[in-house]
């Protein structure tokens, strides 16, 4: 076509429905094609998911400009993403581990740890089980599978069967470090994806033992006092316990950003160790480590 020549296209009235479907199916495209918004990203540990999950319900409802989504999949799960650069705030319920900060600093990703909340991992039996207390070597024992059959841990003669998380929860990786002693779990084992999932199978197996975030407990399991060691008083796994440290299984809950957090992942961390944050901690089932609304502290 010569320069400056104008062409004149002829459009038939049935035409027009096609062109209408074919504008509408480009503009369509254009919008899958824009990057959308993703806000603020939280990911890993089941433990504090129910924390997370409901801290930012309550914080959208006074920010509702604001995106937050909140995953679980383990504190391994949550981390791993941290340094992926796939999430803002990784929520773990065990400290990061060398070779995890290592691999960060490869990405030039720098983990900075705000505790959040603190936790007492319950050990948990089915309620018809008349075990109610154990030490924490007795507990060992029975979780590597060296104990067997609760008639040896003054219960009824009924096999022992144990529930854990999976390897990527940091409540396993804690629960080893610290009950365990670093040893194996018992090969008999049944792993469970979720700790709604450990619940749910103790509650329906008589002889079954489970541990659990505070958080989780319900009527439908039994939680057992535990004592350091033979001889020591066995102490129930309450929020007072979990922050005098008496209860020999407690643990900090934390949340890792890259570096200081900023913009809305800020906001809503600093809404987290708030009073107002705070009480909903407590209100979910876990520990404060600041004051809450309403306290005279």
């Amino acid at each position: 076509m010569l320069a400056g020549t104008r062409c004149v296209v002829f459009l038939k009235k049935e035409d027009f429905p096609l062109i209408r479907r074919t504008m509408a199916l480009l503009a369509l495209l254009c919008v899958l094609a824009t990057p959308a918004l993703a806000g603020v990203v939280i990911k890993g540990s089941d433990t504090v998911l129910p924390l997370s999950q409901k801290e930012a319900e309550v914080f959208l409802k006074a920010n509702p400009k604001v995106s937050i989504s909140v995953i679980g999949g383990g504190s391994g799960v949550g981390i791993a993403a941290l340094i992926d650069g796939t999430c803002d705030i990784a929520q773990a319920s065990r400290a990061i581990k060398t070779k995890e900060t290592k691999q960060a600093q490869a990405k030039k990703i720098d983990p900075v740890q705000t505790v959040i909340a603190k936790d007492a991992i319950t050990v948990v039996v089915n309620p018809q089980n008349p075990v109610s207390e154990l030490t924490v070597e007795q507990i060992g024992k029975i979780f590597t599978g060296e104990t067997t059959n609760w008639k040896d841990v003054g219960g009824p003669d009924m096999p022992i069967v144990v529930y854990s998380r999976e390897s990527s929860s940091g409540t396993y990786a804690f629960f080893r470090e610290h009950v365990l002693g670093g040893n194996e779990y018992a090969s008999s084992a049944l792993l469970a994806p979720a700790t709604g999932a450990i619940v749910q199978s103790v509650s329906q197996t008589k002889g079954a033992v489970g541990y659990i975030g505070m958080a989780y407990m319900t009527d439908g399991v039994k939680s057992l006092a535990v004592a350091q060691e033979s001889g020591a008083d066995y102490v129930p796994a309450t929020p007072e316990t979990a922050l005098e440290g008496t209860y020999p299984i407690s643990r900090d809950l934390y949340y890792y950003t890259n570096g200081d957090p900023t913009g809305e992942a800020k906001a809503f961390l600093d809404y987290v160790l708030s009073p107002e944050g705070q009480k909903i901690v407590a209100e979910v089932g876990y520990v404060p480590v600041k004051p809450v609304a309403g306290s005279s502290e």
